[in-house]
């Protein structure tokens, strides 16, 4: 089966979309004839074999409400040959190239719906009847988690064609080696052997890191290790500064692989504090209790909740609310036995429902009716 993915970008690319695009590549890259079409961030086009992958990355000429501009998109589209194509939205570039290459619509079309466009109202006024043409083309609609297909209104006329396909994470790139070991104690050590909390993303309004430096205010001897960069970091650095915690929270930066597996290690609790549903699903989820560090996570009505569940792998708390934030982080350092209890339920539970080879095995599954139908 010739399969084309069209995403946003591509490893080495960090983020939501392109972590599950690489690992999802990685399951089917020796089952199927495989090819990746995504944006570059510089304005040339690069075409690259990526861990066994043919990567084309189209030149990126402007990005203008965080949506990258390829005007070669339609063209590099309408060149290949494909059985299938696979889009991953919400991706405007990509709906608008698809719509307007000339490739005879014969192929499968499967969409993995990522998440609502939820901030850029206006885009979204201009985006959405191209999004529902596209979607009404397709022949199944990729979502992962239930409670997304529940309440998204972009997909409720769309969702007939709706299946439920959990986003998986390869469990074994987690794994605790002695070297992982003692890079772990050697950040406890720097903290004194205080208790770690942590948050992985970009700096930005979704994410909540200000409700959670907040909280960390009552919760005395506590240090917060916020891992990645982005817009909000000097705002977010004076708010830790007025909160009283300044020497308490700690901004790492963007950190590599062993780095980040280290720190899930060395740490007590795992908190996203996000605050809108454009946090659908949240992967670094996945990898905290791949590492059996237990989750604080908030009741958005996204997949988020679905991940992490309250009471089993750890606490989850209404969006926003510092005191209920506050309490949930005091509860989780208090009692170590629970904590640990929590974790090991998490992480028995990724192996379980959120692999990486289920995943694959479960789009592959899709796929194959797809193409049979499409053969009837």
């Amino acid at each position: 089966m010739k399969v084309l993915q069209l995403g946003k970008y591509y490893a080495p690319y960090r983020g939501g979309m392109e972590t599950h695009l690489s690992g999802l590549c990685a399951e089917l890259k020796n089952r199927v004839e495989l090819e990746v079409l995504v944006s570059n961030t510089a304005p040339r086009t690069v075409r690259e074999l990526v861990d066994g992958v043919s990567v084309t990355r189209c030149a990126e000429l402007a990005k203008v409400a965080s949506t990258s501009l390829n005007p070669t998109l339609a063209l590099e589209l309408s060149r290949r040959r494909y059985e299938l194509l696979h889009m991953h939205f919400p991706h405007p570039m990509a709906v608008m190239g698809y719509l307007g290459s000339w490739r005879p619509r014969r192929h499968g079309l499967v969409v993995t719906y990522h998440s609502d466009v939820v901030r850029q109202k206006r885009l979204l006024k201009f985006f959405a009847p191209f999004m529902h043409r596209v979607l009404a083309r397709a022949d199944a609609i990729l979502v992962g988690s239930p409670n997304y297909v529940e309440t998204s209104e972009m997909l409720r006329p769309h969702r007939d064609r709706c299946h439920v396909v959990p986003f998986g994470i390869d469990a074994t790139r987690f794994a605790l080696t002695p070297e992982r070991e003692a890079a772990a104690a050697a950040v406890k050590a720097r903290y004194g052997g205080a208790p770690l909390l942590m948050g992985v993303g970009r700096l930005v309004y979704y994410k909540g890191f200000d409700h959670a430096i907040r909280a960390l205010s009552e919760v005395p001897g506590a240090h917060l290790l916020l891992v990645g960069e982005g817009p909000l970091r000097v705002q977010l650095e004076s708010l830790a500064r007025t909160c009283g915690v300044a020497e308490r929270v700690h901004f790492l930066g963007r950190l590599d692989d062993e780095a980040l597996v280290s720190l899930y290690y060395a740490c007590d609790a795992f908190v996203l504090s996000s605050v809108t549903r454009a946090e659908a699903f949240a992967l670094v989820q996945l990898e905290a209790l791949a590492c059996g560090l237990p989750v604080i996570n908030t009741a958005l009505d996204s997949g988020v909740p679905f991940v992490s569940r309250h009471e089993e792998s750890g606490l989850t708390v209404p969006p926003g609310d510092e005191a209920a934030l506050a309490a949930a982080m005091r509860r989780m350092l208090e009692h170590p036995e629970q904590r640990r209890a929590w974790g090991e339920a998490g992480r028995a539970r990724v192996l379980s429902e959120f692999s990486q080879a289920r995943m694959g095995e479960r789009v592959l599954d899709v796929y194959r009716s797809v193409m049979e139908v499409r053969r009837r």
